[in-house]
């Protein structure tokens, strides 16, 4: 693959007026946030549960999705063509045999996932019917952040699982690129090559912080999620449980309760 040309007219116009560079720093504090979440920071300590591995896993499995499939969509689009790499990229083929492996052939049916999932999928769909060139803010967030954090965190993964083989770890695999350096340095001179008005690049600079945003509430919706299952489990040892009389907290708990008793591993972002 040759890298494309540059097309921009602000690459000479000051240091760091490169889109790339001008992503990082626009979301450099939403990113602190979103390593400070009580998910991730179980994760940098190597202390990643069963319960929140799976949860992260179905949850990623629907934002995956959506991108992947706006994204095949739009793939023509002039400012989604420089960043299509489906074969290098996509994530989507990779969650399913996760799901698979901790869920068994029926793991479409054990898929639930929070309200800010939903959220997040949503807006995919939105700026992909209505904005094309706004995903590539989300698939340069969330794909160079998984090149960039993979093979520590599928390690990290089987650690604190106890996983004896890669099975159930492919979402942190991408056989299709050989140097991660080198990719994400390719990956970044295409995005750069994107031709954007000023209020197109701020458009998508927003964009950026706002993927970080659903992040965040996708991470804090979920450790809610991990709560009310630590709350069902103690009140069942008691034998007083209790549940929500609202139908999707109802839901919820019955999910959480399924995940408690499956003896069985998953994943995390």
């Amino acid at each position: 693959m040759e890298t494309m040309k540059s097309a921009r007219k602000y690459d000479t116009e000051e240091p760091g007026s490169d889109l790339s560079e001008q992503i990082k720093a626009v979301t450099k504090d939403a990113h602190v946030r979103a390593e400070n979440t009580q998910l991730m920071l179980s994760y940098q300590k190597g202390q990643i549960t069963l319960p929140q591995y799976k949860v992260l896993l179905c949850s990623l499995y629907e934002i995956y999705k959506a991108l992947e499939e706006e994204l095949d969509t739009n793939s023509s689009h002039p400012a989604v063509a420089p960043i299509y790499f489906p074969q290098e990229l996509a994530r989507v083929e990779s969650l399913e045999r996760d799901l698979e492996h901790f869920f068994g052939s029926d793991w479409r049916k054990s898929v639930v996932v929070p309200a800010a999932t939903h959220r997040y999928e949503q807006r995919l769909r939105q700026i992909g019917r209505e904005n094309p060139v706004l995903l590539v803010a989300h698939a340069y967030t969330r794909y160079l952040g998984d090149l960039s954090g993979g093979q520590v965190l599928g390690k990290i993964t089987q650690k604190s699982l106890g996983l004896s083989s890669k099975e159930g770890l492919s979402f942190f695999s991408f056989p299709g690129v050989t140097s991660a350096n080198r990719f994400k340095q390719l990956y970044r001179s295409r995005m750069n090559s994107i031709e954007l008005t000023e209020e197109g690049k701020e458009a998508l600079l927003e964009e950026a912080v706002a993927a970080f945003e659903l992040n965040i509430q996708v991470f804090d919706d979920l450790q809610k999620m991990l709560s009310v299952t630590t709350e069902t489990m103690d009140q069942s040892k008691n034998n007083v449980v209790s549940f929500p009389s609202s139908p999707i907290m109802q839901l919820t708990v019955g999910f959480c309760v399924a995940l408690a008793t499956i003896g069985v591993g998953i994943y995390a972002s």
